[in-house]
Formats: C-alpha cells, structure tokens, sequence
C-alpha cells in the first residue's frame, strides 16, 4: 500500500528533477551550437557528418524532455483517478481494519471482533506517543462483532483533551490461556474523500482510513415503506408488526 505509494510520488519527483536538468542541458546545447556555427573557421567549416551528429543529439535531448512531460502527465491522471475512484464510497457504509481515530467531544468509538469466544478480553487505548491511557474489560467476550465506546478518560479517571488521535488493542485469552484472534475496526458512513502523499483516504466517523484498509462495504440502507393506508387490512397488519416486540432482536 505504503509502497506503490512512494513509489509513484518519487517517480513524479524525479520525473521533474529529470527535466529540469535536461532542460539546461537542452538550452546550453544550443548556445554552444549557435557560437560554433557563428565563430567556425569559413576556410575548414564544420565537416557535414559532425553537425549530423550534434543535431541528432539535439534531437535525443528535446524527445527525453517531451518523454519527460508525457510521464509527468500520465502521474497526474493516475493520482486524480485514485480521487475519483474514491468519490464513489461516499453515502455508503464501510468496514476497515483500521484502529486510529479522534478524541471528539469527549468520545472515541471503534469495533473489535473476536475470532471465537474468550474467558477473559482487555481493551486498551493508547495515545499518539504509544502510552496506553486507558485500560479495561471488554464489554463483550463472545464471537463476532462488537461496538465499543471510550469517554476519553484516563484510567485514573482523568478527563483528556478533544483532539487527541487514538487508537485501541485487543488482548483477548482462552480458559486455557490461548490467545483469541481478534482485529480493531473502524465501521460507520463514508462522508468524506481526500488525498495525502498520492493515497486516498475516506473519512469514517471521527476516523480517517486508507481506502485500501477497507474489508467491507454495503449499500446505505433503504427507507422503511409507508404502509399503504388506504388498504384497512393493510394497515393493521403493519401496525401490529411494528408493535411485535421480537422485532428488538431481529
């Protein structure tokens, strides 16, 4: 990810240092060929097959700048289509592995999913310097899943300022003491799209993740059908679904 990154910004960096430098070189190519031609001896010229020669080297200099241009150009399309590309996430819900995201008013959310069930889980918020802040049970040890919810304090109870990027780990264990696989996500709607060092990211919630961290995205969800009122049957019909109470658990 990190990679083709950095590598396409260095390609455009030298890409442009590369045409720079031909450009003087092209420019003092000239000037030296115009004061030969213009202080040559008029009794011994410059031979035919030498002023060939320098005028084909002229020409390789000005097809390497135009070279040069075509690439810079080609770097330029490819990063504004990663942009557009990315444009296409907004409104829906998305998925990412992805465990950083911002203190805001005095709230930071992410997911974990545990691979099966735990005897024991311990979360654990740590800051930017790599200081846990914060550590505490899971609020669910079981399979799947799981929504989690950090006011921003301390352990010692400290209230921490908004701002702050965070991120949260999972430490979960077996009754035999085997680790459980588990992962931190971030989950919630795409609302925004921007551009850093090339790679474009999508801002979920309070969190701002890679594209390619996604794992998961679904559609934004359909608004519930009206009941047809003019239909009596209908109607009741709907009402009484509404009202059934298993309806909480589906």
């Amino acid at each position: 990810m990190v990679d083709g990154v950095s590598s396409t910004n260095e390609a455009t960096g030298r890409t442009n240092a590369g045409r720079t430098g031909l450009v003087s070189n092209f420019e003092t190519f000239l000037t030296l060929l115009t004061t030969q031609l213009k202080n040559q001896d008029p009794l011994s010229p410059m031979e035919s097959t030498e002023f060939t020669a320098q005028l084909t080297q002229m020409s390789g200099v000005e097809q390497q700048l135009l070279t040069n241009d075509l690439l810079t150009s080609l770097l330029a399309a490819q990063q504004a289509g990663g942009l557009g590309t990315a444009s296409n996430y907004l409104g829906k819900t998305a998925t990412a592995a992805w465990s950083a995201t911002e203190l805001t008013d005095g709230q930071a959310t992410w997911s974990y999913e545990l691979a099966t069930n735990a005897a024991t889980a311990t979360l654990q918020v740590v800051d930017g310097t790599g200081k846990v802040v914060w550590t505490g049970d899971a609020p669910d040890k079981t399979t799947g899943v799981h929504d989690f919810t950090w006011d921003g304090k301390s352990t010692a109870g400290g209230q921490l300022p908004d701002g702050g990027v965070y991120t949260l780990k999972v430490v979960a264990k077996t009754a035999g003491d085997q680790t459980v696989d588990s992962q931190v996500l971030t989950r919630g709607r795409v609302t925004g799209v921007e551009m850093f060092n090339g790679q474009p990211f999508l801002t979920i919630g309070n969190a701002i993740v890679p594209v390619s961290t996604l794992i998961a995205l679904d559609e934004a969800g359909a608004a519930t059908p009206t009941p047809d009122t003019n239909d009596d049957g209908n109607a009741v019909s709907a009402l009484l679904s509404n009202l059934n109470p298993m309806k909480l658990f589906s």
